[in-house]
């Protein structure tokens, strides 16, 4: 006899319609599964076998085929394993094909029948929404990461004897809630504040620009001067998540399994800072079976690499296409997998190996040779991906002591609220957001410049051999710093304050 089951799987962020076929027929006892599946799905007949025995109900010990389409795709995860129990005991004759034809169904199972969780309930929640189907069944430990879909009944069961008395229409199973107004509308809570930082005004200044246009930035400065402290708290001045923004980043961590238990939406602008020990796949995303980066994982948020020069240099070249295209493409032999990856670059750095070049309290031990390889870790073409290079000094003893109370996120948030809201109006015509992603057809529309601003930049770009790309960097900090006065035209204090955020520029040119 055949059954059909409607599942689903994932490639890249995005789920696709899987139609589960369970044929039983008489011959030597058999249990073969095609459709491309990789090996943990292979294994999964060991896992439904000994869960339907240990559920009350009897496996079938004739011929069965299991077949997994569309045939052409491979097939990951143990989510196929509730699907391909429920095709067999619908085979057997113990559920009714009809009702299983309404509901798309995934979990794993344990030996003794419990529905154990799986990564990328909520894509497939999606999916099954936009297919018309009655609802979805999931383990209930996805139930709230499900159940922020709107227009579809989530069902999450515990085990697989609830979910076959549930298709007998011999007992109900309650359909979870959406949370979204408790889960989300809300304003997020931070542990972290800029208040808690101690002098730096310049530097929060520029943080200040950098979150309001979201650009990316470069600090550079001694040991101990806080360059992690500031860029710890860039998340707490970054606008309020919008709806449409938590579910994009929260299907990239629900298929990579990383949602906390009980979790249905990421609420906080993701922070990333990863070691400079990290592989160029663990950066981007890859591996055989690819997987989200560093730089995915970060998505709609924050990217911090701190000791920048340590890391290896062909992995930070590999930043050079997210940065430009806010999206990272994986290519493999048997598929190509795109992934989001719009992230604010933080990223940190001292001026020499030993770190005490700018600092006016400390010897610094390098030489011209030693500091300019060290330098050199971080390319050109990098760095002009990087709007704004700011200095970091070190802290001095009286701002340490200083008993005036500092500037609190709350209200750098508003301002920078604010700017962005002028920058959704201006850019609402475009596929982007922000005044970092505008191209060069956005700043001649929306970036010109007075004769005396004119001047001004062009002495700048004389003197300090600056690149089309960085005169393009300028002139869009310049809107954003316009954009945060709530000014229409970029006038020349606009210009001198941005050509001031190109440190590494000004450092070059004095050699």
């Amino acid at each position: 006899m055949l059954a059909k089951v409607l599942s689903s799987a994932v490639i890249g962020i995005d789920a696709y319609p899987v139609e589960v076929e369970v044929d039983i027929s008489h011959g030597l006892p058999s249990f073969t599964t095609v459709g491309l599946p990789e090996a943990s799905v292979k294994e999964s007949k060991e896992r439904v076998k000994s869960a339907i025995n240990n559920s009350g109900y009897e496996f079938s010990y004739d011929r069965i085929t299991v077949n997994l389409a569309p045939a052409g795709i491979k097939k990951e995860g143990t989510g196929f394993d509730l699907p391909v129990a429920l095709g067999i005991l619908c085979a057997s004759g113990i559920i009714p094909q009809d009702e299983l034809m309404q509901y798309m169904i995934l979990g794993e199972l344990s030996l003794d029948g419990r529905v154990k969780p799986v990564k990328g309930s909520l894509p497939m929640a999606i999916t099954a929404k936009n297919a018309g189907y009655k609802g979805i069944i999931v383990p209930y430990d996805n139930r709230k990461e499900a159940a922020v879909v709107k227009g579809i009944q989530v069902y999450p069961v515990k085990r697989l004897s609830q979910l076959v008395e549930f298709l007998r229409g011999t007992s109900l199973i309650e359909p979870e809630r959406s949370e979204e107004t408790t889960c989300f509308n809300h304003e997020a809570q931070y542990e972290t504040d800029f208040s808690e930082v101690m002098g730096q005004e310049n530097a929060k200044r520029a943080m200040e620009v950098a979150c309001a246009g979201s650009h990316n930035i470069i600090m550079v400065g001694p040991p101990g001067s806080g360059k992690t402290m500031l860029a710890r708290r860039v998340p707490t001045i970054l606008p309020e998540f919008s709806f449409e923004e938590a579910i994009e980043t929260t299907k990239i961590y629900s298929v990579t399994g990383l949602l906390n238990k009980g979790e249905a939406l990421i609420t906080k602008r993701p922070f990333r800072s990863p070691h400079h020990t990290i592989s160029d796949a663990g950066l981007i995303g890859g591996g055989r079976i690819p997987k989200p980066g560093e730089v995915s994982l970060a998505h709609n948020g924050v990217l911090f690499l701190d000791e920048l020069a340590e890391f290896k240099t062909h992995v930070l070249e590999v930043l050079r296409q997210p940065l430009e295209d806010q999206r990272v493409t994986i290519s493999r032999a048997t598929t190509t997998i795109t992934y989001p990856s719009s992230f604010m670059l933080v990223a940190a750095m001292n001026p020499c190996p030993c770190g005490y070049l700018t600092d006016p309290n400390h010897e610094c031990i390098c030489n011209f040779m030693q500091i300019n390889r060290y330098r050199s870790k971080i390319s050109g073409p990098l760095l002009d991906r990087i709007d704004i290079h700011i200095e970091v000094p070190a802290i001095k003893y009286r701002d340490l002591i200083s008993k005036t109370l500092q500037e609190p996120s709350v209200e750098i948030r508003k301002r920078i609220s604010s700017a962005r809201k002028i920058q959704s109006k201006r850019l609402a015509r475009t596929n982007i957001y922000c005044n970092a992603q505008m191209s060069n057809r956005h700043i001649k529309k929306y970036c010109r410049i007075n004769n005396t601003s004119s001047k001004l930049l062009e002495n700048a770009i004389d003197k300090l051999g600056l690149s089309a790309r960085a005169y393009n960097r300028i002139l869009k900090i310049a809107r954003t710093i316009a954009d945060l006065s709530s000014e229409e035209s970029i006038n020349s204090e606009h210009i001198y304050e941005a050509i001031q955020y190109r440190n590494l520029d000004r450092a070059k040119s004095v050699k």
